[in-house]
């Protein structure tokens, strides 16, 4: 599957993840009078929690797809958002474009021509700790610059 996913060992030996992402969208709209609307944030990652949850059998696309697009977009991107290679430019391609299929795909009522991803990491709670009803605080709240869509939101 390279040049999209490498080969490994993690279905061996996996490395799991010591935080938990939440991946966000918005998209926005240019008027017929050039203004912008922005539409409210879309939670990616709750609609994928949602696919997987109370199901016997579920989709390892719908557990893994997401995650592993943004662990390759920070893998070729770092911290800047830059793309300095071919491989990142593609990266986030494929990034922009589930996003952008997953939100088309919500009916949000209209089309789109940018959209824009939040990614907030929070630290895995221990087990057996009491968060309480307030989520770990935030260690990263990453926001990504605005991205053009072109074949999407209708």
């Amino acid at each position: 599957m390279y040049p999209l996913f490498e080969q490994n060992w993690r279905l061996f030996a996996p490395n799991p993840d010591s935080v938990n992402r939440q991946v966000l969208a918005r998209t926005a709209h240019t008027a017929s009078d050039g203004s912008m609307r922005v539409s409210p944030w879309v939670d990616l990652t709750a609609a994928d929690r949602a696919a997987v949850e109370h199901h016997v059998f579920p989709s390892h696309t719908a557990q893994n797809l997401l995650r592993r697009a943004w662990s390759s977009y920070v893998e070729t991107h770092g911290t800047d958002d830059v793309a300095r290679s071919e491989r990142a430019e593609m990266m986030q391609k494929y990034l922009r474009n589930i996003a952008a299929d997953r939100v088309a795909g919500h009916d949000r009522g209209g089309t789109f021509d940018f959209i824009q991803l939040r990614v907030v990491t929070r630290p895995v709670v221990a087990p057996g700790a009491t968060a309480g009803n307030h989520p770990p605080t935030p260690v990263e709240n990453r926001l990504l610059p605005w991205w053009k869509v072109t074949s999407h939101g209708k």
